[in-house]
């Protein structure tokens, strides 16, 4: 069975399991928007302290995260929306590579509309690296349009896509 939930400080060891199993799977298909360094223990305890973070469970075990949150980058103005309106954001979204193709995803992404509805606004939006083939597919199936390539500061030399999805 699969369930999304909030994460609690007690799935911090689980979840930074899951993206030691994650990252090499992502390095070796030219992805290297994440390394040994990002996303590491203190991102997701202050995602965690701040209520942010959710974990989809399948069969009682981590096989998912997801931070949602109101943050945009600054760089998020060279996208093609508008940086200004309030929108909720899919940030370190990670599946366990043996859990891939088990709808981990799209529960997680799922989780994000519900949590945007219920804080009122009516966009979603997520970015992800150029070269991540698996998201480029999942996001236009979930109702995204493609809102332009951006660079990010903190990731020098990767290149991001952006996707936005609005609510009725």
């Amino acid at each position: 069975m699969l369930v999304t939930r909030r994460a609690a400080l007690a799935d911090v060891p689980a979840i930074l399991a899951l993206i030691r199993r994650v990252v090499p799977v992502m390095n070796a298909s030219g992805n290297f928007q994440w390394s040994a360094d990002y996303p590491n223990e203190a991102v997701f305890t202050e995602d965690v302290r701040q209520n942010h973070l959710w974990v989809a469970e399948l069969d009682g075990a981590v096989a998912g995260v997801a931070a949602l949150t109101m943050d945009q980058d600054e760089e998020y103005a060279q996208a093609d929306w508008d940086a200004a309106e309030p929108a909720l954001v899919t940030h370190r979204l990670a599946v366990d590579p043996a859990a891939q193709g088990r709808g981990v995803a799209l529960a997680l992404m799922a989780q994000a509309e519900k949590q945007a509805v219920a804080q009122g606004l009516r966009t979603l939006r997520v970015d992800t690296n150029s070269e991540n083939a698996a998201t480029q597919r999942l996001f236009p199936k979930l109702g995204y349009r493609f809102a332009g390539e951006i660079t990010l500061g903190f990731r020098p030399g990767l290149r991001f896509f952006c996707y936005e999805k609005r609510l009725g």
